[in-house]
Protein backbone atom coordinates (compact mmCIF):
# COMPACT_ATOMS: atom_id res chain seq x y z
CA UNK A 1 0.00 0.00 0.00
CA UNK A 2 1.77 3.35 -1.12
CA UNK A 3 2.14 5.83 1.06
CA UNK A 4 -1.10 8.35 0.59
CA UNK A 5 -0.49 11.91 -1.07
CA UNK A 6 -1.29 13.80 2.31
CA UNK A 7 1.60 12.46 4.45
CA UNK A 8 3.89 12.44 2.11
CA UNK A 9 3.06 16.43 1.67
CA UNK A 10 4.16 16.57 4.68
CA UNK A 11 6.66 14.90 5.83
CA UNK A 12 10.06 16.14 5.40
CA UNK A 13 13.83 15.05 5.68
CA UNK A 14 14.62 14.98 9.56
CA UNK A 15 18.48 15.49 8.59
CA UNK A 16 18.16 18.29 6.18
CA UNK A 17 14.04 19.34 6.10
CA UNK A 18 13.98 18.70 2.58
CA UNK A 19 10.94 17.17 0.27
CA UNK A 20 11.34 13.02 0.23
CA UNK A 21 9.87 10.95 -2.25
CA UNK A 22 8.67 7.31 -2.25
CA UNK A 23 9.56 4.62 -3.97
CA UNK A 24 7.58 2.23 -4.02
CA UNK A 25 9.51 -0.65 -5.55
CA UNK A 26 11.85 -0.46 -2.24
CA UNK A 27 9.39 0.72 0.10
CA UNK A 28 10.98 3.68 1.32
CA UNK A 29 11.04 7.28 1.01
CA UNK A 30 13.96 8.85 -0.60
CA UNK A 31 16.15 12.29 0.28
CA UNK A 32 18.11 12.85 -2.99
CA UNK A 33 19.81 15.64 -0.91
CA UNK A 34 21.11 14.11 1.90
CA UNK A 35 21.17 10.73 0.03
CA UNK A 36 19.41 9.03 2.57
CA UNK A 37 16.96 6.15 2.34
CA UNK A 38 14.24 5.68 4.99
CA UNK A 39 12.67 2.40 5.38
CA UNK A 40 8.90 2.21 5.61
CA UNK A 41 7.91 -0.79 7.82
CA UNK A 42 4.19 -1.56 8.37
CA UNK A 43 2.79 0.94 6.25
CA UNK A 44 4.53 3.56 8.70
CA UNK A 45 7.83 5.76 7.70
CA UNK A 46 10.64 5.34 10.10
CA UNK A 47 12.14 8.56 9.81
CA UNK A 48 15.07 8.29 12.26
CA UNK A 49 18.08 9.48 10.92
CA UNK A 50 20.47 6.18 12.00
CA UNK A 51 17.91 3.81 10.84
CA UNK A 52 18.01 5.70 7.00
CA UNK A 53 20.33 3.92 4.61
CA UNK A 54 23.23 5.91 2.49
CA UNK A 55 22.45 5.76 -1.66
CA UNK A 56 24.68 6.23 -4.30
Amino acid sequence: MPISKELLDILACPKCKGDLVYKEAENSLVCSACKLMYPVKDNIPVMLIDEAMKIQ
